[in-house]
């Protein structure tokens, strides 16, 4: 089985070029890829916000990665939309898309930049949010400083994390040891990838009640 550290930096320079490539929503043609240490720089330039983030995730999913430097170049058309345009849009795609209340939360745009500020129950919603703002055309970026303020911690918090840790099929689950301390997941263990780590991290903010997830995982050979 071949393991992270195992992989040479020719290798993973060819698995994150193919990654891109298999990804639908980048042109792999505008990015250029550059490993030294298994950490990988992407350069070049992209025309939406949606491809950086894209490229970004998808460089994170190579065994091997331990680290990504994202150099992208957003170049947007002259003729975006004005910043009235992406606020009404934004609205109207977290309130019929998000699972939030929209009357909680406001969105502020300057110059193609998204502001989210309120605040959502669950950490998942603030994710969610994020994501769906940040593939509107003419984005810039995206801060999210929407705050959880959640439901209070069920007594079974860490068998429901534990249990969602199983069934996800990205992750080997009896790697990971999940503890709770009030409304805080501390995550320790090994992972064979960055994105199991990942992967883990988001099955823990899912978990209902929960305000901060402390990833101690390390990656690490099966």
């Amino acid at each position: 089985m071949v393991t992270a550290a195992a992989r040479t930096d020719a290798e993973i320079k060819a698995d994150v070029e193919a990654e891109l490539a298999f990804e639908p929503s980048v042109n792999p043609s505008e990015i250029a890829v550059t490993v030294k240490d298994g950490i990988v720089t992407l350069a070049g330039w992209v025309d939406s916000y949606m491809k950086v983030v894209q490229a970004e995730e998808a460089a994170h999913r190579v065994l091997g990665v331990w680290a990504v430097a994202n150099d992208l170049e957003l170049r947007l058309p002259a003729s975006g939309p004005t910043d009235a345009d992406l606020a009404s849009a934004a609205v109207h795609t977290l309130e019929w898309d998000a699972d939030v209340n929209i009357d909680d939360l406001d969105v502020t745009v300057s110059n193609g930049w998204i502001t989210l500020k309120g605040r959502v129950e669950r950490a998942y919603q603030r994710q969610d949010a994020e994501r769906l703002v940040r593939r509107l055309a003419g984005v810039r970026g995206v801060t999210n400083l929407l705050a959880v303020v959640p439901s209070p911690v069920p007594a079974d918090v860490k068998a429901r994390i534990e249990d969602a840790l199983v069934r996800a099929a990205s992750i080997d689950a009896g790697r990971i040891t999940v503890e709770v301390d009030g409304s805080t997941v501390v995550l320790r263990g090994t992972v064979r990838t960055l994105s199991e780590k990942q992967d883990a991290e988001r099955t823990a903010w899912a978990a209902p009640g929960i305000t901060a997830v402390d990833n101690q995982l390390t990656v690490a050979p099966a």
